[in-house]
């Protein structure tokens, strides 16, 4: 089947056709890199999306507003428009409430986070002891996970830390001092808090481990293991995964007892997403082509990947020099940076981002209408990576790929 899904946007149809079969491999002669052994082909980056049958999410005949919470809760839910539950809330949230623990299949993007924030957040208020513990794998979750309580707990009188590498430790240490209820915290800096006795694991009731697979493939195997050792046996456990291995499993055998398992279908990252290609003609440039698609109606919210971090702040200084409301995001940015460039884009005051292939991981952010690898990325497994921030929650994306 011929994919057309490039040629509203104006591009003519010559620009990929000698591009068919074509690879990259890492030579001077062009084609690409290989890393992680997953070489990357042309072929690879051209695919139509799965759109028409994409399952929904929601479960549509039933309301967040029909589980017993508190009042508080329920108007957050409300003022969030939130209205019909995704498939992971409208399964966990009930075994949640009524105290079980869970291992749950699923993935980012399938509404888990409310899953376990509003019946966590109804144990909280009903009962002030509770102490419950969030791990997430990166900080620009922990962030997300932070921005989601705060609006489902408004009203409620309960506090949350965010312990995360980047901001200051003692800042930290200062809040938990105070002893919230819920604390939001990534492994390492989770880790040397634990040690340096600045929170007592112990005292933990309600623990929630988040993207555990992702944790894995970052290697805070050991920081996991440490930190549910020091956890009381008398507590309530949430384990959320996207895949199960041997070590994932190890971890859920330790901390789980008795546990409702709940496995959500997994919509493959990319699959609904429009794929292609540009090909540059004699006489362009790839930025002269990036501002002609960018300035389009339909390019609302765009996310572009460079392959350096100088690429990624120069070409933002481009951008911004023609009126567009763009930032960079890369690892010479700060926390603090970090933190503000991300909320602008998701509030909308930026219209594009521009990232490298580091700063983006953990990002989940909705409404991505465009992913744009401005550099071809250096495996095909960075490029479901980029592609999988746009086309979510069943909603329709697309990608295009500059080669």
């Amino acid at each position: 089947m011929e994919n057309n899904s490039r040629y509203k946007y104006g591009r003519s149809r010559n620009r990929r056709s000698s591009y068919r079969s074509s690879s990259y491999s890492n030579s001077r002669r062009g084609g690409g890199y290989n890393r992680k052994g997953s070489s990357i082909s042309i072929n690879q980056l051209v695919a139509k999306a799965v759109y028409e049958d994409l399952p929904s999410i929601y479960v549509l005949d039933h309301s967040l507003l029909e589980y017993d919470l508190v009042r508080e809760l329920k108007n957050n839910i409300t003022y969030k428009k939130y209205t019909c539950p995704t498939k992971i809330q409208y399964s966990a949230i009930p075994p949640i409430l009524e105290g079980r623990d869970i291992l749950g299949m699923a993935s980012t993007g399938s509404g888990k986070t409310a899953a376990f924030l509003i019946p966590m957040i109804n144990k909280g208020v009903l009962d002030p002891s509770q102490r419950f513990l969030i791990i997430e794998p990166t900080r620009e979750l922990a962030m997300q996970i932070q921005d989601e309580f705060m609006q489902l707990a408004r009203n409620t009188g309960l506090r949350s830390v965010l312990v995360m590498g980047g901001n200051s430790m003692g800042a930290q240490i200062g809040i938990l001092k105070r002893d919230p209820q819920f604390v939001i915290a990534t492994p390492g800096r989770l880790k040397d808090l634990t040690e340096r006795k600045a929170i007592n694991l112990l005292k933990i009731n309600n623990v929630v481990l988040d993207e555990v697979d992702r944790m894995l493939d970052m290697g805070f195997i050991d920081d996991i293991r440490f930190v549910t050792s020091q956890l009381s046996e008398n507590k309530q456990s949430l384990f959320f995964s996207a895949t199960m291995n041997r070590k994932s499993e190890e971890i859920a055998n330790t901390l789980l007892k008795r546990p409702v398992r709940i496995e959500v279908q997994k919509m493959e990252q990319g699959k609904n997403v429009d794929q292609d290609i540009i090909r540059l003609k004699n006489g362009e440039t790839k930025f002269e082509v990036l501002c002609d698609y960018v300035s389009k109606d339909e390019f609302k919210k765009v996310l572009i990947f460079t392959r350096t971090k100088r690429e990624a702040e120069n070409l933002s200084h481009k951008l911004q020099d023609k009126g567009i409301k763009v930032n960079a995001l890369h690892g010479d940015k700060r926390q603090t940076q970090r933190t503000r460039i991300i909320d602008a884009f998701k509030k909308d005051y930026l219209n594009i981002l521009i990232a490298t292939d580091v700063a983006s991981r953990g990002l989940d952010i909705n409404n991505i209408s465009h992913v744009i690898n401005y550099d071809i990325p250096q495996n095909y497994d960075d490029y479901i990576h980029r592609i999988g921030r746009t086309g979510r929650a069943g909603k329709k994306g697309y990608a295009l790929t500059f080669v």
